[in-house]
């Protein structure tokens, strides 16, 4: 899905509303069109099921999914995509409940959905990677974790590889031909930081090059701080020839900086996304990112939510396990080796 959504030009929504056929999306003809075609070029086939008789249902084909916010963030949302995919193969329906941290809310809903005689399981979902506390109403409910993990790891959890993500980027830039590689990361008491700043680390460890503190910033996700960022490292006695931003709004902030300063991206500096936001395709010049897996975490959640269900008396081992899903480099314009200076 990620290669049709690149090959179309649109975002991984567009492509699941398209080949879903999915009723009152606002979608124009062409648009629709170009996703169909990349979709049979690359070979890509929507699985389909056989639709039970109405007259014999499901017992139990109701997914609840718990999320604590999601206006505030698009990768959210298309997590909830691949659930609702996964669980409609399958037969189920998904049924999204948003509690904002909320403990009473929080609470309110989960009496409801486990009231229901229709539920199969719980995913239950975090907008920012992180520890959480599983409500104890869950304990012995087939539950999920999407984006967050429990410390006494009572249920499978399924999470981003941020670590491979931040190695996969810098490698790249290091295969390029780069050594000094200036890093623009997120607030850094967030997870997802911590794991982007140990990939990148890793990366130049196994090159064998120094981490050098000068080149390592911290930002707050947002294109100010890329901005400010990359005017910091490029104004360094030794500036570095490419900089790895932990997010594609940082990154849009770091292109800006560069022009301001009269250089060129990609022939004076490199600049590296993350996350693969829909506005990476449209920068100038397109930005090469990696993508945030959250339609293939929604649907991988889901999977382990039906085995769980599957095998009650057999829970010990799929409770424990943690998935990690890596997302694959997209490769843009706005990366190129580095020019002697």
């Amino acid at each position: 899905m990620t290669d049709v959504a690149q090959a179309a030009g649109v975002s991984q929504s567009t492509v699941s509303m398209a080949l879903n056929n999915v009723a009152g999306a606002r979608l124009s003809p062409e648009t629709r069109a170009r996703v169909l075609g990349a979709a049979v070029t690359l070979g890509y086939r929507l699985p389909r099921r056989e639709v039970q008789p109405a007259a014999s249902p499901q017992p139990r084909h109701l997914i609840g999914y718990l999320v604590d916010e999601i206006s505030t963030s698009p990768h959210p949302v298309v997590s909830i995509d691949g659930a609702r995919d996964a669980a409609w193969e399958q037969g189920c329906i998904l049924q999204v409940a948003v509690t904002r941290n909320n403990a009473e809310q929080e609470a309110a809903t989960l009496a409801a959905l486990l009231g229901n005689p229709a539920l199969l399981g719980i995913v239950y979902s975090t907008i920012f990677t992180r520890e959480v506390h599983v409500p104890p109403q869950l304990a012995d409910v087939p539950t999920v974790l999407l984006n967050c993990h429990d410390a006494h790891k009572r249920h499978p959890a399924v999470v981003p590889g941020e670590v491979a993500g931040g190695h996969s980027a810098t490698e790249f830039l290091i295969q390029q031909g780069h050594t000094r590689i200036g890093f623009i990361n997120g607030e850094p008491w967030m997870e997802a930081a911590q794991d982007r700043l140990k990939g990148y680390r890793r990366a130049l460890a196994t090159a064998d090059l120094p981490v050098d503190p000068a080149l390592v910033l911290d930002g707050d996700w947002m294109s100010g701080t890329g901005f400010d960022g990359a005017l910091r490292l490029m104004r360094l006695e030794r500036p570095p020839t490419a900089i790895f931003c932990a997010n594609d709004l940082m990154a849009l902030g770091a292109l800006e900086a560069v022009k301001q300063l009269g250089l060129r991206v990609p022939e004076d500096v490199s600049v590296m996304g993350y996350d693969d936001q829909e506005i990476s395709r449209h920068t100038h010049p397109p930005l090469t990112t990696l993508v945030l897996p959250n339609y293939e975490m929604g649907q991988a959640a889901v999977e382990s939510l039906l085995r769980l269900a599957q095998q009650p008396g057999d829970t010990e081992r799929p409770r424990r396990a943690l998935t990690k899903i890596d997302g694959p480099l997209v490769r843009r314009e706005s990366v190129a080796p580095p020019r002697r200076r």
